[in-house]
């Protein structure tokens, strides 16, 4: 059994160990939803259990430079640990709300705060 476990992988880059890991799973759903007239509640679910990550990792230059550059693109492979399955799971993402923080000043360009969301497609 392994030591640790591998949080995230982005592109087959495995990413550091996060400060803090919460998964969050919540459903899609339709504009025709809502409540009735009889007052009861209609849900039409377009999609369930999609998932959103957020993540908050303390991270030197190299890492801040390599995480914000896939803060760029599109769409990430990703693979992850669920909470709910406690396996890694695969699928693409993308970054939402992105932000680093220098927390402290080191002789190497700092140690910084970089936290995000990751959303499924």
């Amino acid at each position: 059994m392994a030591a640790y476990v591998q949080y995230l992988t982005f592109d087959g880059t495995a990413l550091p160990f996060p400060d803090s890991y919460e998964v969050d799973m919540s459903d899609v759903e339709a504009d025709s939803g809502g409540e009735t007239e009889a007052g009861t509640t209609q849900r039409d679910v377009v999609r369930l259990g999609v998932r959103s990550i957020a993540v908050k990792f303390s991270v030197t230059p190299k890492w801040l430079k390599l995480l914000t550059g896939f803060k760029q693109q599109e769409k990430i492979a990703v693979d992850y640990f669920d909470t709910e399955t406690l396996e890694i799971v695969s699928t693409e993402m993308y970054i939402d709300g992105y932000k680093a923080v220098r927390k402290a000043d080191t002789s190497y360009k700092g140690l910084w705060e970089v936290s995000f969301t990751l959303k499924e497609f």
